[in-house]
């Protein structure tokens, strides 16, 4: 859509059918606490959502995107590369994108004051990171391969290891945040975040691919995770507004 100043508003196509989870999953018990209770209201985009804020190189650190860095000593666990690509529905790169990524630590532990059952936190290990994607889309993280950890949703219940990602277009309304899984993982069958999303194809994409090229020898293994915004190969998103 055309502005009176010439500057084009985004509008999204159709997301495919069976890509996101229901607002309302059953197995997943805390959805009914956090899902809007009344009738989305659009609100169109305007200048304010599309011309900032301004996320270039000057806001992030010169090792932002290690997070086995900045610490006194190594972090405990297996040292891995996650790799990939930040794409439109199109398949073109997003480039000069912020990519955030949080996740727990190789004992399945978050540093969070929430956080509090009996594994070890890591005085080396914060869990956090962020990038800007290159002209080409490209972003890469080096960090500690997460631990699974147990949450009190169903009995017996564990999360599968997990990365969160979170990716920004031009503004914070741009937002969109997805979880990364690691391949053959056990615990995809009785964990309903991963079961809640009904498109089987769609639940594939949210797990890594294991690089055996970009895995550095007697340093590190390499894990490839693309993340398409829109489109029929999208990523899985969390809490997916209405079309705009």
């Amino acid at each position: 859509m055309a502005t009176p100043t010439g500057l084009r508003l985004p509008r999204y196509r159709q997301d495919p059918e069976g890509t996101h989870a229901s607002t309302d999953f059953a197995d997943y018990r805390s959805t009914r606490l956090r899902h809007p209770a009344q009738p989305l209201v659009l609100l169109p985009q305007m200048l304010t959502e599309v011309t900032g804020p301004l996320l270039g190189p000057g806001r992030l650190g010169e090792h932002d995107n290690d997070l086995t860095r900045g610490h006194p000593g190594e972090p405990q666990g297996q040292r891995i590369i996650v790799t990939g690509r930040l794409l439109d529905g199109d398949g073109r790169p997003i480039r000069d994108s912020l990519v955030e990524t949080w996740q727990a630590n190789a004992g399945g532990r978050y540093r969070h004051t929430g956080d509090r059952w009996p594994s070890p936190l890591d005085p080396n290990f914060d869990g956090l990171g962020r990038t800007l994607t290159d002209a080409g889309g490209r972003y890469e993280f080096t960090t500690i391969k997460p631990g699974a950890y147990p949450w009190k949703n169903h009995d017996n219940a564990w999360r599968p290891a997990h990365i969160h990602f979170s990716v920004f277009g031009t503004a914070f309304t741009q937002r969109l945040v997805t979880q990364m899984y690691f391949p053959d993982d056990p615990l995809f069958d009785q964990d309903p975040i991963f079961t809640s999303i009904p498109d089987e194809q769609a639940r594939q994409r949210m797990i890594a691919r294991f690089d055996l090229e970009r895995t550095e020898e007697q340093w590190t293994l390499a894990f490839r995770f693309d993340i398409v915004v829109r489109g029929r190969e999208q990523s899985v998103f969390e809490d997916e507004e209405a079309e705009q």
